[in-house]
């Protein structure tokens, strides 16, 4: 049985724990401080991404693996732990996009269901959309996840498994190292140890990896959000326009975002941000104008170059794994990524081809 250390329970270290403990392995799970408190829970949970045509065949490859899994990871976790994570299938709207021809010919190449529809149709399909919009592509279902409860969820699913320890508020200060090999971790109120060490602390893992040297460019990229609360009608698809999405849930919750800021690690709301996403709320749908923001919240998002993960061992530190990196797609990716991670360290062979998400390469040393 294999001994693995985890750090960071956000969705991608939550899953990980949750492949690996499945697979027989004992994992103990680590966070500096709640569950999925970071960007896991701060994000919209559309299981795409934003523009899945501008990205490279790397990020595309993990998003196809994901966005055909979730429907029934949520139906598992569902029947296993009692939570829904509200696995929601409306299919995604894009308005007035400047390389339509782009974004078609991607899906033909992929074979994705994405196509042109008339602004009619969408007036038809989404009453509550405003005015001015003259085109519009469609992919049928492409789903949100409602992140708060997928990560209540995978915290349950974690809770039944007897091979599993979860510390929350234990952050890791270093790694234990011993020659070419890491044997575990440092914390504040000891070190604890392992077989493998896997970093998946999101925008912190570059700091982390820097107590060995090493310079993971992976950077804290804030991103704030408001909510809505209209009727469970209000909105029966996503619609994006502008680099603005809004996000229906089930009990008609709206979800509008985000900004995309570089300000360290900075996670306070700011009035510039809140007028600035009801202002693209406002033009997506009209009706929202006179609508109460419920919530305004921020969250930090790991970026990284090309939003391409890093996912395998790290070359000269035997026994230490990243899995982070994902930028504005952790919830998207977290599936395939997880079960690649789970491969790689099981030496099973992999759902994808790892190469391009190998740490080998792509790290500097500091």
């Amino acid at each position: 049985m294999h001994n693995v250390l985890i750090i960071g329970a956000g969705a991608i270290g939550l899953q990980s724990a949750r492949l690996l403990a499945q697979a027989g392995c004992k994992v103990t799970l680590l966070d500096q401080s709640a569950v999925g408190s970071e960007a896991s829970w701060a994000g919209g949970g559309i299981v795409s991404p934003l523009y899945p045509w501008r990205y490279s065949p790397a990020v595309t490859a993990l998003a196809h693996w994901s966005q055909d899994f979730y429907p029934a990871l949520g139906e598992r976790l569902c029947q296993e732990t009692g939570v829904d994570p509200e696995v929601h299938v409306t299919g995604l709207y894009w308005l007035d996009l400047e390389d339509e021809a782009e974004a078609l010919a991607w899906a033909a190449r992929e074979g994705r269901p994405l196509a042109a529809v008339d602004i009619d149709a969408v007036h038809k399909a989404v009453p509550a959309l405003g005015p001015g919009f003259s085109r519009a592509l469609f992919m049928s279902g492409v789903a949100n996840v409602r992140n708060p409860r997928l990560l209540a969820a995978l915290r349950e699913a974690l809770a039944r498994l007897p091979n599993v320890t979860l510390e929350e508020n234990r952050p890791v200060t270093g790694f234990v190292r011993e020659g070419e090999r890491i044997v575990g971790v440092r914390t504040a109120s000891g070190e604890l140890r392992a077989e493998h060490v896997v970093v998946a602390a999101g925008a912190w893992s570059g700091g982390l990896l820097a107590t060995l040297g090493l310079e993971l460019p992976v950077k804290p990229m804030k991103g704030q959000m408001i909510l809505y609360k209209c009727a469970e009608d209000f909105l029966p698809r996503m619609v994006m326009a502008d680099g603005r999405y809004a996000i229906p849930r089930r009990d008609g919750h709206i979800l509008v975002g985000s900004t995309l800021e570089d300000v360290g690690f900075d996670k306070t709301s700011t009035e510039e941000a809140l007028a600035s996403l009801k202002a693209s709320a406002e033009a997506l749908l009209p009706a929202l104008a006179g609508a109460e923001v419920v919530k305004q919240w921020a969250g930090l998002r790991p970026g990284s170059p090309e939003g391409i993960p890093y996912i395998g061992s790290v070359p000269g530190f035997e026994g230490l794994w990243l899995n982070c990196g994902h930028f504005r797609n952790g919830l998207v990716l977290a599936p395939a990524s997880c079960q690649l991670l789970a491969d790689l360290l099981l030496e099973r062979e992999p759902i994808v081809d790892p190469a391009p998400y190998a740490p080998a390469g792509r790290l500097g040393s500091r």
